[in-house]
């Protein structure tokens, strides 16, 4: 008996050993699979005409057409989301050492200010173009909350206090990341045309667009200056999750449809964007010297990892899902997100 028992727990041992390593397998495969196509985009990006745009949306941009082609490789979806979620905020920590901790000091109150009328203005008008057009009001909340706050992220966020379906999650999710991708690519475009300086033009990319990749994809081509501040931007509307999250919390507890269990992310990523913008202002270069040489090879693997969380964004972006329960909240956050990025414009 005691044989037998012996046998038995090897059994299962190797059962899930076997288990274990295939799915860490899967998991390393989903990350190569990301680190390939950021190889790929350096390489377009490099082509004429695709020069203008950069790695971060060529990435994009092959990862959309993969998608529609070959479908989403969810054998490796664990690895693919561990560079959209893990490797993007390992990236946005790093760019704080770009950060001029003074600009924060400067422009901060100021910022925070256009991302609470940003977050406002995007979700109220996207529920009622929704509501006047007769489009899915579920949806049209989710694509409000993104677009206000911080795509995709917050999506997923409120998802569960909110009770949405795991279908308009996804849908939402795909929705964000096409128009955010194609209003990145449109400001990435434009910003040659407009007058702006550079610090405004990273703080109209920051106040405006939908994911936290799509601001770096906008305002990287305008330099580290408006990167950062962009970035700065952007970090004051993901900070606004945790207060919209719990006023959603409250609201779905007055009518009775809150889930004992929901629980609140916090985006700790933003204290260490913070931590590393204080370090890069005070320390580096006046007591702790670092070579220039090393300082570049941060900031080139910093783009590097955004890359390779731009393809999971495209991957995201699914077309027969918009030709029929999307198309109304589709429109509804279009017109918002015009609306929104000429009024930006205009008040800066």
């Amino acid at each position: 008996m005691i044989n037998i028992n012996k046998a038995q727990k090897r059994t299962v041992f190797l059962r899930t050993n076997t288990r274990t390593s295939f799915n860490i397998s899967l998991w390393a495969g989903g990350i190569a699979f990301t680190f390939l196509f950021a190889l790929l985009a350096y390489g377009l990006a490099k082509v004429p005409g695709f020069n203008h745009i950069g790695p971060l949306a060529c990435s994009i941009i092959m990862a959309v057409i993969y998608r529609q082609i070959w479908g989403y490789p969810e054998k490796i979806r664990s690895g693919i989301e561990f560079s959209s979620k893990k490797l993007l905020r390992y990236a946005i920590v790093l760019y704080g050492l770009k950060l001029n901790i003074d600009v924060v000091i400067h422009q901060g109150l100021g910022l925070l200010l256009r991302d609470v009328g940003t977050a406002v203005f995007a979700i109220v008008l996207t529920i009622l173009l929704g509501k006047w057009m007769k489009a899915d009001r579920g949806l049209s909340l989710l694509l409000g909350i993104g677009t206000g706050i911080c795509g995709a992220a917050a999506i997923a966020a409120v998802s569960p206090i909110v009770k949405a379906k795991e279908e308009d999650t996804a849908i939402g999710a795909g929705v964000i990341a096409l128009v955010g991708t194609l209003f990145a690519i449109g400001y990435t475009i434009l910003r040659p045309y407009i007058h702006l300086t550079n610090i405004q033009y990273g703080i109209w990319s920051g106040v405006d667009l939908h994911e936290i990749a799509h601001v770096a994809l906008a305002a990287a081509p305008a330099g580290r200056d408006a990167l950062a501040i962009g970035l700065l931007a952007k970090l004051g509307r993901v900070l606004l999750l945790v207060p919209l999250s719990f006023i959603l919390m409250y609201w779905m507890k007055r009518t009775g449809k809150m889930e004992k269990d929901t629980k609140i992310e916090f985006p700790w990523f933003l204290i260490g964007f913070i931590i590393m913008s204080i370090f890069g202002s005070y320390v580096v270069g006046k007591h702790l010297i670092i070579p220039k040489t090393i300082m570049n090879d941060i900031s080139t693997l910093t783009t590097f990892l955004l890359t390779m969380a731009m393809v999971s964004l495209g991957l995201n972006v699914s077309m027969k899902a918009l030709r029929t329960k999307a198309l109304k909240p589709l429109i509804a956050m279009f017109i918002t997100s015009i609306l929104l990025s000429f009024l930006t414009f205009w008040t800066m």
